[in-house]
This record gives C-alpha cells, sequence and structure tokens, in this order.
C-alpha cells in the first residue's frame, strides 16, 4: 500500500486551459496513473504561487476535487506570503482554520521565492505551527531562476526556522534540499542532481538528528536520485530515518516517469530495508502525520 504525499492536479472546466496554458494533470489522469503504480491515495497540493506555473489554483478548487474523490484524494491548502496587502503581520490563523474544517491535512507546496527568514514568511509559519498543520516545502537559491523558500548552500536558513517554530511539521523537498545529503555537495551542484557516490557529513542527515520536527518527502526527481545515486548509503539512510521519509511522486502530468515504487519495492526485495520501514516509508508515516 502506498499514499503519496506529493502530487499536482488541477480541475478545469475549459478543456483547452490544458492544451494552451496548463501542464497539470487532471484528476482522472492522476488517479489512473495511481492505479497502475499501486497507490491507494495521496495528497494534492494547490498550485497558488506565480513562481510555479501559468495557470494558477484555488483551495477551492482542490477541495473540488476531493469532493469528488473523498476516499483517494487527500487535500492540503496553499498560501502566498505575499497575499493580503504583501504583509508581516497578516492573520492566516482564520483561513487556516477554515480549511482544516473542511478536510485540508497540511499547507502546501510552499514555494514563494522568497527568504526562509523574511518576515513575511516567518509571520506565516507562526500561523501554520499554531494550525497543528504539517506543512510541504520546496526550497531552492536565490539566483537560479527557480521557485522556491530562498536558502544558501548547507541550509542555514532552514536550520534557522525549524529551531524557531518547533512544533512544526516540516516536510523538506526539491534539488537543493536532496542534494544536502551529501557531504560534498558544492555550489555548482547543489542546486542540481548530484551523482556518485555520498560523502559522510551530509548536513541533511545533520539536520535530521538535530530537530525531529524535520520530514523528507522522497518526490520527484530530486529525492529518487539521493536515494539511488549511492544504493547502499540510500538504503541506509531510508532505515535510520524510517520514521521520517514520506512516499511520494510529484506527479504532474500525464505521461511521466515515477521512479520511487519501484526504488522502494527494490530496497525491500533485496534486503536492504527492513519491512517494518518499508511500511512506514510507504504509508504509515503519511497515515500518523496526516491523522488518517
Amino acid at each position: 500500500m502506498f499514499i503519496d504525499i506529493h502530487t499536482h492536479t488541477i480541475l478545469l472546466h475549459d478543456p483547452r486551459q490544458y492544451e494552451v496554458v496548463c501542464r497539470w494533470t487532471n484528476p482522472e489522469q492522476l488517479l489512473s496513473m495511481w492505479d497502475d503504480l499501486g497507490i491507494e491515495k495521496g495528497v494534492i497540493l494547490p498550485l497558488v504561487h506565480h513562481e510555479i506555473g501559468e495557470i494558477l489554483q484555488t483551495n477551492e478548487n482542490a477541495l473540488d476535487i476531493y469532493n469528488l474523490y473523498p476516499d483517494r484524494i487527500i487535500p492540503f491548502c496553499n498560501f502566498d506570503v505575499r497575499y493580503w496587502y504583501n504583509s508581516s503581520e497578516t492573520d492566516y490563523s482564520k483561513a487556516l482554520g477554515h480549511y482544516k474544517d473542511l478536510g485540508c491535512k497540511g499547507v502546501g507546496e510552499f514555494v514563494s521565492n522568497v527568504p526562509w527568514d523574511d518576515p513575511r514568511v516567518l509571520n506565516f509559519l507562526h500561523h501554520v505551527e499554531m494550525s497543528g498543520l504539517p506543512m510541504v516545502f520546496h526550497v531552492a537559491s536565490a539566483d537560479r531562476g527557480m521557485y522556491g523558500l530562498v536558502d544558501e548552500l548547507g541550509l542555514p536558513k532552514l536550520e534557522h526556522v525549524l529551531k524557531l517554530f518547533p512544533k512544526l511539521q516540516f516536510i523538506g523537498h526539491s534539488m537543493a534540499f536532496w542534494s544536502a545529503i551529501s557531504g560534498n555537495v558544492s555550489e555548482a551542484d547543489w542546486m542540481g542532481y548530484p551523482s556518485g557516490p555520498v560523502t559522510e557529513g551530509g548536513r541533511l542527515p545533520e539536520l535530521l538528528r538535530k530537530y525531529d520536527n524535520l520530514w523528507c518527502d522522497i518526490s520527484a526527481g530530486s529525492g529518487n536520485n539521493a536515494l539511488v545515486r549511492d544504493w547502499d548509503f540510500g538504503c541506509q539512510f531510508m532505515e535510520e530515518f524510517q520514521d521520517r521519509v514520506l512516499f511520494g511522486t510529484d506527479i504532474c502530468e500525464c505521461p511521466q516517469q515515477v521512479e520511487q515504487v519501484d526504488t522502494l519495492n527494490n530496497a525491500l526485495a533485496q534486503h536492504k530495508l527492513s519491512h517494518a520501514a518499508y511500511e512506514k516509508i510507504s504509508h504509515l508515516n503519511a497515515e500518523g502525520l496526516l491523522g488518517l
């Protein structure tokens, strides 16, 4: 059984939008892909940020999909920190409570391209922490033309917010996040897909050992690459952090290559991952974190 912590789909009422301005799956395509992969249910992350595409998605659109397929769709709500007059004093508590009451189980994918320590971000994180909802985030750099929370090599800004908001469950994702699995990541490749053996001293394992409010989302090429580039290390990583690793795909379009199912199944079949860890990563961790 698999629960997907990270997917994107949008419900549009004009099919021409899919042909012209939208690359995202429609709900039927997503469910068909899940069926082929053996995924029982999963999270859809509303696309509310201008940085991520030509067309935006409301939280209501995600909830509409959930109401069509309540047994399979787990809705998250999402916000941009530039909402409500671009202020660092915006009160998000009422809106977060509203969407939580409607069934949203988390926040994200949070990809505003502003620094983690921007006052608007810190204000938003404060309200998310108070809501009790976990948050999926994408981390990036300031100068590579990428969406995501701005950080630096070594993820110092991420550590800053992990300290500031110890009750907020941060679910990490992206190339900049996963490249930190290795101690030899550099300025040249931390925003990409580094290959070759993983070396000790990676910032990501360090942060996971230090902060129990940090989780790992293995979706997309970034997550899978981090696990398979050095197979023994990747399996050891999943075993060590089995309580805070979450299965995900980052399905965005159809067709799309998804490798995470094979990665977990191969690790289990080769006896490089315990059955207990496999069950946690594939679905039990998501069930616990999201209160399913």
